[in-house]
């Protein structure tokens, strides 16, 4: 059976990582861009990260340019809006493909795992997985959800 810590991802400074790093924790896996309406989520998203990581919790993001081209930055710029405009201190990863031929694992798999409201595709940016600590995914949330709304599942997945 397929979970989180079977794939690999490389590290917005370009090293390769595997996911097996975050083996029985509670992953909120979430695909991000710069330049998009949701792109204040990622205040949420850190406070989250900075709330619950004591307890288990890791925020994996994964910038992706599939959606009105809204990340065309490359990782260190990327890298340093994060960081500069919201204080991101959980994982980035380089920026991938969520649909498509061309979609990174991770994201077939994720998509797989969950349908949304587009079946197995992914919408928009700030689709989020909530992946529980047996590297399994528990729920998926729309781009509208906001992070400080997920909690509560998060508390649960912590708890489990």
């Amino acid at each position: 059976m397929t979970t989180l810590t079977d794939f690999t991802a490389h590290r917005l400074t370009g090293e390769e990582e595997s996911l097996s790093a975050y083996s029985g924790k509670v992953a909120l896996v979430v695909n991000t861009a710069s330049k998009c309406g949701f792109t204040p989520q990622f205040e949420g998203l850190e406070k989250l990260y900075e709330n619950y990581a004591d307890d288990g919790l890791v925020v994996l993001g994964f910038p992706c340019n599939q959606f009105g081209e809204q990340d065309p930055g490359d990782a260190e710029e990327i890298g340093s809006f994060c960081q500069k405009n919201y204080g991101v201190t959980f994982p980035m990863f380089e920026k991938i493909d969520v649909n498509g031929d061309d979609a990174h694992p991770l994201y077939k798999w994720l998509r797989s795992e969950k349908s949304g409201l587009l079946g197995e595709k992914i919408k928009w940016n700030f689709t989020k997985f909530l992946i529980g600590k047996d590297g399994k995914v528990i729920k998926r949330y729309g781009s509208t959800t906001k992070p400080e709304k997920i909690s509560g599942d998060i508390e649960k997945a912590l708890k489990a």
